[in-house]
């Protein structure tokens, strides 16, 4: 099914849906990792500027950034439906499977974005309203319903939807973005390609099928694999980089230089591997799921060491480099 045409798709509804069904519309696992990076963000933001935000208000926020998460993912699986009834891993989502109809998750999705961004900017500013509306226009928009099935490099530039919530969670409370913010950008920005491209060398198959360019399917396995040990060298030293900024302490300084040698280990394990390949070894398929799980502890530990450092009191600046 074409681009033009997939927001046409009408699937019949097979079952009663339950509440179940609409917290899987919002991606939760997606979602938590976005709420995750987005508080370590407002908590960096106020250690480091010394401004801050009342509790309640970093609250709403923090849900603002869920609510907003989720209306992304159910505007994302209105548009998809078409893919997810194809591919083997999606076709039990809520739509595909006969639960949700396509209207009430794109309604849903639509209701959602307005009550996230309204209460974003109740709870603290345009700004911060402002940055949320873009995140999740472009995920939602730009890159469901103009990237992922034109370009092989959908993920690239699709990563910077995922990459906005600590820099929404800076604004949240200062006002304003600054390169602290951004850096927490870029890292996530470059982290989605190795991510996502170790779970497209196990799914490469179900993405041709369905006809969404991933890179293994338009350029090969090997040219994947390539790929993903090019942005793991670089995304390595970026991820100590706050360090060098003051922005990360001793805590965030071991955490980034284990976790990075760790992320360029199992990419380099992959790359020497066939993953991908037809008739790739178990051992191989073993290694890309390996390096697909440790990218979302990866990201997860960064953050959690940004909070530990921030948010309570453990934070000692390395002398120096502050």
């Amino acid at each position: 099914m074409s681009s033009t045409d997939a927001s046409d798709l009408q699937l019949p509804r097979t079952r009663p849906a339950t509440a179940v069904d609409y917290v899987q519309l919002m991606k939760p696992r997606i979602m938590m990792l976005v709420v995750f990076t987005a508080l370590a963000g407002l908590v960096a933001a106020q250690s480091v500027t010394g401004v801050s935000i009342n509790p309640v208000m970093a609250g709403i926020a923090t849900l603002a950034v869920a609510l907003g998460s989720g209306a992304a993912g159910a505007i994302n699986m209105w548009y998809d439906a078409d893919i997810d009834s194809v591919m083997k891993r999606t076709s039990t989502r809520p739509i595909p499977s006969g639960a949700v109809p396509r209207d009430e998750a794109l309604a849903m999705g639509l209701i959602m974005s307005g009550v996230s961004v309204l209460l974003m900017w109740l709870a603290s500013n345009a700004l911060a309203a402002g940055l949320l509306a873009l995140s999740i226009a472009y995920y939602g928009w730009f890159y469901t319903m103009l990237l992922k099935r034109r370009t092989p490099q959908n993920i690239v530039v699709g990563g910077a939807a995922g990459a906005f919530p600590p820099v929404i969670g800076w604004a949240a409370v200062t006002g304003s973005t600054t390169l602290d913010a951004w850096l927490l950008f870029a890292i996530i920005f470059f982290w989605t390609p190795p991510h996502f491209w170790a779970l497209s060398l196990l799914a490469h198959k179900e993405y041709e099928k369905a006809g969404v360019p991933m890179l293994p399917v338009t350029h090969g396995a090997a040219a994947t694999r390539n790929q993903i040990l090019a942005y793991t060298i670089f995304l390595a030293p970026l991820g100590a980089l706050p360090v060098f900024t003051g922005l990360g302490g001793v805590v965030y300084a071991v955490v980034s230089v284990i976790l990075g040698v760790a992320f360029l280990y199992l990419a380099a394990r992959v790359w020497r591997s066939d993953a991908g390949d037809a008739g790739a070894a178990p051992a191989s398929l073993k290694k890309a799921k390996g390096l697909f799980g440790f990218s979302i502890l990866y990201l997860f530990l960064l953050f959690a060491a940004l909070i530990a450092e921030h948010g309570f009191g453990a934070y000692i600046a390395v002398p120096g480099l502050a």
